[in-house]
């Protein structure tokens, strides 16, 4: 399987983490919450948290507090299908492919539920052929880009398709739950919302050859409760517990030297690192694990620092940063990871 295209895309809000300090003291919410909660959210919005700002699907960060079962469902199903067609478009139009040439398409989410799927509006708004295949996967967290890659994998080698458009979509602001909680207010200030696509095919394209190699995962059903969404008065509700840092680094890190062990390779032989990035703390957990220089993690780094934590979509950001830079070819590392507690990775031979 080649990486033939790849694509982002974010809502055009931009909010920096002082104005959802402000406009947090400016709600009423700030009052319904106690002084432990202000304490935990000053911390994280005005000091370094590895995030400067996040695009939300909001006109105003006053509409953030407007948090109710039905408003969030609105807020999911107007902007998910609009932000998982431009990514997708824009995935098209890197790999030169016209939309009649995909015969698979995939789409991916955690925070929010249509039915039928996103899949349909994908093939309607991009106006994708009706025969073709299409595959709705939820449920899955932050590591869900790919579980979705993988399925394109093995649709490609079964032969049924040559292209296959794999999207991850989340409206984080669409999943928003405010309380006294530490992990749910944390997330409330880490998590942005966006698109990210890639095309797959059978044979590389026109751009630089990248190809997946070998790929694994693992779910450690044990450490379930340690990071999933509830559901609480119909809305979904994060949990977000502290050991999360220590769980991402313990479980990307023994996955990554499966996979070395059985393609034979060295980690020193690594050029590339395309890591899901979570947090500031778990990025630095990730980099302590690994033992890699302050600097080799800096795409997932960028990404986080300006667009927060944007779920399954993340390491398409980080693909496409490290795309577009240029960067050392040879093999790269990708990995994403989340709730289950589950972690995937895949070697790419780069170009």
């Amino acid at each position: 399987m080649f990486v033939t295209g790849i694509g982002t895309a974010v809502p055009s809000q931009r909010y920096s983490k002082a104005a959802c300090w402000e406009a947090f003291q400016a709600s009423d919410w700030f009052n319904r919450l106690g002084p432990r909660a202000h304490a935990i959210a000053e911390a994280v919005l005005l000091r370094d948290n590895g995030i400067e700002s996040r695009h939300l699907a909001l006109p105003s960060l006053n509409d953030v507090f407007a948090i109710d079962p039905d408003t969030l469902y609105r807020r999911f199903s107007a902007h998910a299908p609009v932000l998982a067609a431009q990514a997708g478009n824009n995935a098209l139009n890197n790999a030169q492919l016209e939309t009649d040439r995909i015969d698979a398409v995939i789409v991916s989410t955690c925070t929010g539920y249509l039915c039928p799927g996103l899949s349909g509006y994908v093939i309607e708004q991009l106006g994708l052929k009706a025969d073709v295949q299409a595959f709705d996967l939820v449920g899955q967290g932050c590591a869900a880009a790919l579980p979705n890659l993988r399925l394109a994998d093995a649709l490609l080698a079964s032969g049924q398709c040559a292209h296959v458009l794999s999207v991850c979509v989340e409206v984080c602001s669409a999943a928003m739950y405010l309380d006294d909680d530490p992990g749910v207010l944390i997330s409330a200030c880490l998590f942005g919302d966006g698109a990210g696509a890639a095309v797959l095919s059978r044979q590389t394209g026109h751009q630089r050859r990248i190809e997946w190699r070998h790929a694994a995962s693992m779910t450690n059903t044990r450490e379930r409760a340690a990071l999933y969404f509830e559901q609480r008065q119909g809305m979904l509700r994060n949990i977000l517990t502290r050991q999360v840092p220590r769980l991402a680094a313990e479980h990307a890190h023994r996955l990554l030297q499966t996979v070395l062990a059985d393609a034979g390779i060295a980690q020193a032989d690594i050029r590339g690192w395309i890591m899901h990035a979570g947090g500031r703390d778990v990025l630095q957990s990730l980099q302590k694990k690994f033992d890699v220089a302050p600097g080799d993690f800096h795409y997932s780094a960028a990404i986080l620092r300006d667009y927060g934590n944007l779920s399954s979509a993340f390491v398409y950001f980080v693909l496409q940063a490290a795309i577009d830079d240029g960067a050392e070819g040879g093999w790269w590392w990708l990995s994403s990871f989340g709730a289950g507690f589950s972690c995937h990775g895949a070697l790419l031979a780069v170009e």
